[in-house]
């Protein structure tokens, strides 16, 4: 069994933290990672994110303005040598350009010889090794972001964040609505991230996911009053829900070999999994809410973490300080994982509901306009879900 480091890759608002918190019980052979990549992603001079790209102060504020994609993975390796499994959670989008920019490798990653990255590719001039105009990272955003008339202030046109999708809604006639001979990546393997292929292999990946029906309106709650008041994001951002992005980090990995060809918990399909092979292990949070015990075993079955009941639980004062120590950079997002005290499996009855009463209830939180724009981004992600979905954990 692999001893890599786990990286549980996600979106936001798919109860990963919560998920998180089972591996922080297990201090003496874990060394948890919290959201590192954020770091370089929003604040650092590497930056893909928009978010910040005008605002200056709070990038300076986050403490985080000069860390690069090195230095993310140098603390990693630090984490790494203290004699303790690493556990990183973090969200995919943080590793790739928004709304499916050409990514190049970072340029802290590179070879300083030659101009040549990790992976032997040849770069160029500009922002991330290419020479590109008009943007972050050489990716031009037009008729989105930083609009007016729109959701706190931000118009939304051309297709979901000023994004326009062509041939289907980013997943048909191609992977994400790419035909697959015409998708660049950040070398000549199509990596989408902003990663050396060499340092993904370091890596033993998993996944979790979660409906967009549920992760949309949670990530629009964050991004509203009164909440936002305690987060500091007033406006949500469709590109950042991070689905496809996650979705076409596993189709790379698996294309590479990183993960598969193996489902996890699929032993009866008669596939004979590989001496040294990393299972395919997606994790969906509605199973994880309903059946944590099972589910939690059967990810440190996949992963080699040994597994107990007392992982469950974390009701004590030792565990507690840790915890809010390592959430306390993304204040007001984990407000509800910090407070539990432990995992169980709900109890309530899911409700039935349909379109209408979800166009409703969103439009009483959020108002006609953000009624709409969570629809449109349901909407466009769901066949990312459904997709991710189709190799769930089974237990």
């Amino acid at each position: 069994m692999s001893e890599r480091p786990v990286f549980v890759a996600t979106h936001p608002r798919a109860c990963s933290t919560a998920f998180e918190r089972v591996f922080m019980t297990c201090q003496d052979t874990l060394q948890c990672a919290h959201e590192p990549f954020g770091d370089a992603f929003y604040y650092g001079p590497e930056r893909l994110g928009e978010r910040y790209e005008d605002d200056e102060e709070g990038r300076l504020s986050s403490g985080f303005s000069k860390t690069t994609y090195r230095n993310v993975l140098d603390r990693l390796d630090r984490d790494a040598s203290q004699g303790k499994r690493l556990f990183i959670k973090d969200m995919a989008y943080y590793v790739m350009p928004p709304n499916n920019g050409v990514p190049s490798i970072a340029s802290s990653l590179r070879s300083p010889a030659n101009g040549v990255s990790a992976n032997g590719e040849k770069l160029a001039n500009g922002v991330n090794g290419d020479a590109h105009a008009n943007g972050v990272n050489g990716h031009s955003h037009t008729n989105g972001v930083n609009g007016t008339n729109g959701v706190n202030g931000h118009n939304h046109t051309n297709g979901v964040n000023g994004h326009s999708y062509m041939n289907g809604v980013n997943g048909t006639n191609g992977v994400n609505g790419i035909e697959k001979s015409k998708r660049q990546g950040s070398d000549p393997t199509g990596n989408p991230t902003v990663i050396p292929l060499e340092v993904l292999k370091k890596f033993h990946w998993t996944f979790l996911i979660r409906h967009p029906r549920r992760g949309i309106p949670s990530y629009m709650r964050c991004c509203s009053p009164p909440l936002s008041e305690t987060t500091g994001w007033d406006h949500f951002m469709p590109c950042e829900a991070g689905y496809v992005e996650l979705r076409r980090l596993f189709d790379y990995l698996r294309e590479q070999g990183l993960v598969g060809p193996s489902v996890a918990g699929r032993e009866d399909s008669g596939a004979v999994k590989g001496k040294d092979e990393v299972t395919i292990t997606v994790l969906d949070a509605d199973d994880l809410l309903d059946h944590p015990e099972e589910a939690v075993r059967a990810f440190c079955r996949e992963t080699g973490i040994p597994f107990s009941k007392d992982m469950l639980k974390w009701d004590d004062g030792g565990n507690q300080a840790y915890v809010e120590e390592a959430f306390a950079k993304w204040n007001g997002w984990h407000n509800d994982a910090i407070k539990s005290k432990g995992l169980t499996a709900r109890t309530h009855v899911k409700k039935p509901v349909t379109e209408e009463s979800e166009n409703e209830e969103w439009r009483q939180k959020y108002g006609e306009e953000g009624q709409r724009i969570i629809r449109a981004c349901v909407e466009e992600n769901i066949p990312h879900y459904e997709y991710l979905k189709s190799f769930a954990l089974q237990f």
